[in-house]
């Protein structure tokens, strides 16, 4: 038993910290037998595990330099490659004084709320949102102004009230925080038109957009829409694009990027030097290996077909098996469905479903402020086969039935 009153020792920080509140309900679902819907994790049936081990042979080869300590700013063929790989959406070649490689894309986050967010600053984001962006945000002393979302993404013309009447409040608004592809969780996806304007507001107001984009290479049918960072012709800098590996090939590997202007990435590197000092060169280089084989491009169009099957699977049971007012899109692409039961509140059908047998996430998790989403939940439909997402879907509808 420790002796230590730590409540008398630990940061504000620490002390006002909560956990996830996606990771605190992930334990009901190791129960035996619940189907989960719950997690946003990929089908790890589908990893590319021989083709990763054959990549390790940079070991062999260049074991001396690669188990070494690395730039913080990246393993330098991974930041060439990402740069021409990334060129056609991007609308050009980042320079590598534009890109940092991190750890995840969580620690991008991280970084770019730790060289621009103070204590009680202000970040604009989409209601809903990713709990992790939020929980990233938070840790950094930011506070929240929500931008409502339907199926076309973030209400962009909600956007000018919001900063005028923030500002007017006190509010001291650093970034809007945007996920522009198949969003988590609403697998709504940013039109074109709606990022144009964005970044016309975003200029209007002297503000940066943080675009982040970790499913957008999973389209499983319709156009790509062009990245706000392309449509920056000027290349004011104030667009800060982000990406990750995690969903395109592993999250295991913990490699993604950052792209930005390069006054704003120096920054990032210095601070990334003070907590980790560089993302593994060891990943990167057996990441940089894999891409350079062209297991990449020859890996996309398999994951791609396998998670549409499951997205049509889930479409197709919950249209079976759902009530008839329960409300939901079926998305482009990404992993994820945002179901609306009007009257039922998410957090008590959760139980009830856990005790029939399948988890989800509930909507509240995904909104800065308290009391939003109350009826709503976010499922995933990459985890689980296509058997599970049939039966699955009974037993959340019998769920349902029963409140």
């Amino acid at each position: 038993m420790s002796t230590v009153n730590w409540e008398t020792r630990l940061s504000e920080a620490a002390l006002s910290v909560k956990p996830s509140p996606i990771r605190a309900l992930l334990k009901y679902t190791k129960t035996p037998g619940v189907i989960s819907f719950a997690g946003g994790n990929p089908d790890p049936a589908v990893f590319p595990v021989a083709e990763f081990a054959e990549a390790a042979q940079i070991l062999s080869r260049e074991g001396r330099d690669v188990l070494q300590y690395g730039a913080t700013n990246g393993y330098e063929p991974l930041k060439d490659y990402v740069a021409k790989w990334m060129a056609p959406r991007m609308g050009r070649e980042t320079a590598p004084d534009e890109m940092l490689i991190t750890t995840g894309s969580q620690e991008g986050m991280d970084l770019l709320c730790a060289v621009l967010i103070n204590e009680g600053d202000t970040i604009i984001v989409e209601g809903p949102t990713y709990p992790g962006a939020l929980h990233a945000m938070r840790n950094r002393g930011a506070r929240f102004l929500s931008v409502p979302c339907d199926k076309d993404g973030l209400r962009v013309d909600l956007l000018p009230s919001v900063i005028e009447e923030g500002r007017k409040n006190g509010h001291n608004i650093k970034f809007i925080y945007t996920i522009v592809n198949f969003q988590n969780p609403s697998g709504a996806t940013l039109t074109a038109e709606r990022r144009a304007e964005l970044l016309k507001i975003a200029e209007k107001y002297d503000l940066v957009i943080f675009e982040d984009d970790p499913y957008g290479h999973l389209r499983y049918e319709g156009a790509d829409v062009p990245t706000i960072f392309s449509m920056d012709k000027e290349r004011s800098g104030r667009v800060v694009y982000a990406c990750s590996f995690s969903k395109i090939l592993a999250p295991g590997t913990r490699v993604a990027w950052i792209a930005g202007d390069k006054e704003l990435i120096n920054k990032m590197v210095m601070i990334k030097q003070g907590t980790n000092l560089c993302t593994s060169v060891v990943a990167q280089a057996l990441v940089y290996e894999y891409c350079r084989l062209g297991h990449l491009d020859g890996f996309l169009p398999k994951i791609i077909s396998h998670y549409a099957k499951k997205r049509d699977a889930m479409d197709a049971a919950f249209r079976k098996h759902l009530p008839r007012n329960a409300v939901f899109h079926r998305p482009e692409g990404g992993f994820f469905f945002w179901i609306q039961v009007p009257g039922v509140d998410s957090t008590q059908l959760f139980m009830k479903a856990i005790e029939h047998g399948v988890a989800f996430v509930t909507g509240p998790s995904f909104y800065a402020e308290p009391g939003m989403g109350t009826d709503f939940m976010r499922t995933c439909f990459t985890f689980a086969q296509p058997e599970e997402i049939e039966e699955g879907a009974k037993r959340l509808a019998a769920a349902i039935k029963e409140l």
